[in-house]
């Protein structure tokens, strides 16, 4: 898998959706916890003032009816310095002021008025646990009506994640398998529309349909191109080879054929990657030795390359179409790389090797590319050698990578399907 198709993968789109699950909790918790308090707030005192209003009226009447003698008023206790007074409230109507506090008298909670009475402290006592209780009871029922609703909230931010999640998951599926070469798949979300516009994960499933389509339309016509451009030069190529096959000997005659059978084997590489991009190709597989395959492979190149079999093994190719893998692959290494060149047979691994400047950084991380040879000065460069060994790859079902050594030069690596039953030799 490549570091593209890494990024691709729809694990991220989990993540996101519980970023967004975790952020409409949060924000419903911190929502409701705000309004709790100021709901509590606001209950709460006016509950209170409502039993301090009652409890000044009290004193107010405690006060009037002292000055007759009597000491109860309203149904309330009339105290003349009570024991049970709290301390600071006692201190304050000895000052000469009046106070209000919340304190306990026979072990019950009780709202205290006190105030000053001829040298003494005139308390009145209102029972307060009723009070107590009803904001306890409130505040049960703010804090149940605030998780309730940002459970209610939570689970709708939940919902409407998942859907997100799911369409972006599939966007990036769709993504990931045109990445791999399926051009003919598409997200279904219909272009067009106030959807669409409304929608950003619309947006860029239609955006990456739009983007699919496009391809699809450029390489199509690319293909349509090269197998259009192939066919129409081999018929003149043809008949140019005959025609220089008439000329007298020397070193005109020897110049034209080499450049014709340059541009012969330009053609048929052409036409051979016109029939790979179309899926032309059926293979015709048998099971091989892998070390004496690539030996001969090697052998009909006429080039330096020093072969190395470690450990042999069968394996299950077309033996034609991986004798032309092995014969781009050390012309490549010969054209742009320099000596010595190696092929090393592991098992159902081939590693072929250069010491030259190595491949170009875009060809380890896209593959290589028709046509495009590359800055001599900076790297090595490929032409249709490589896609064609990368087609034919594709074909045999071998896995090809491109890459560079430590120490300097490109190598390729190749590794077969071996043979059902048959694992590597010794």
């Amino acid at each position: 898998m490549t570091a593209w198709q890494e990024r691709l993968r729809p694990g991220w789109t989990y993540g996101l959706r519980w970023k967004i699950v975790l952020t409409v909790a949060g924000v419903a918790c911190a929502v409701a916890a705000i309004l709790g308090v100021l709901v509590h707030n606001v209950l709460t005192r006016q509950r209170v003032d409502e039993v301090r209003k009652e409890a000044r009226q009290s004193l107010d009447a405690a006060l009037k009816e002292y000055a007759y003698g009597t000491e109860t008023t309203d149904g309330h206790a009339v105290l003349l310095d009570p024991v049970q007074l709290p301390g600071a409230l006692r201190k304050l109507a000895m000052s000469g002021e009046r106070g209000l506090m919340v304190g306990e008298q026979d072990g019950k909670a009780v709202m205290w008025a006190a105030a000053p009475a001829g040298g003494h402290v005139l308390a009145v006592s209102i029972p307060y646990a009723s009070t107590r209780d009803h904001l306890r009871q409130m505040d049960t029922a703010i804090l149940g009506s605030a998780l309730l609703a940002a459970g209610s909230v939570t689970l709708a931010g939940t919902y409407f994640a998942g859907r997100i999640s799911r369409r972006l998951r599939h966007t990036a599926t769709v993504a990931r398998r045109i990445t791999e070469g399926d051009l003919d798949v598409r997200t279904g979300i219909p272009p067009g529309g106030k959807a669409a516009e409304r929608d950003a994960v619309t947006a860029v499933a239609v955006a990456l349909d739009s983007m699919a389509a496009s391809l699809q339309r450029r390489l199509e016509s690319e293909k349509r191109f090269t197998a259009d451009v192939a066919h129409e030069l081999r018929t003149p190529l043809t008949g140019l080879l005959a025609a220089a096959g008439l000329l007298p000997e020397g070193r005109p005659k020897e110049m034209i054929n080499d450049r014709l059978k340059a541009l012969h084997s330009l053609t048929e590489d052409l036409l051979e990657i016109s029939r790979l991009d179309a899926g032309a190709e059926q293979p015709e597989l048998a099971e091989h030795e892998l070390g004496p395959l690539v030996e001969r492979a090697v052998r009909a190149t006429a080039l330096d390359c020093e072969v190395h079999v470690v450990r042999d093994a069968t394996v299950r190719t077309d033996r034609r179409r991986l004798d032309r893998i092995i014969a781009n692959l050390v012309v490549n290494a010969h054209r742009h790389g320099a000596p010595p060149v190696t092929l090393t047979v592991n098992g159902p691994v081939v590693e072929i090797r250069d010491h030259g400047p190595g491949y170009p950084v875009e060809l380890i991380d896209s593959g290589p590319q028709r046509f495009r040879t590359g800055d001599p000065g900076r790297g090595r460069g490929h032409g249709l050698g490589l896609t064609i060994a990368a087609g034919q790859a594709e074909v045999l079902g071998i896995a090809l990578r491109f890459s560079n050594a430590a120490t300097g030069g490109a190598v390729t690596t190749l590794r077969l399907p071996t043979a059902p039953g048959r694992g590597a030799g010794l």
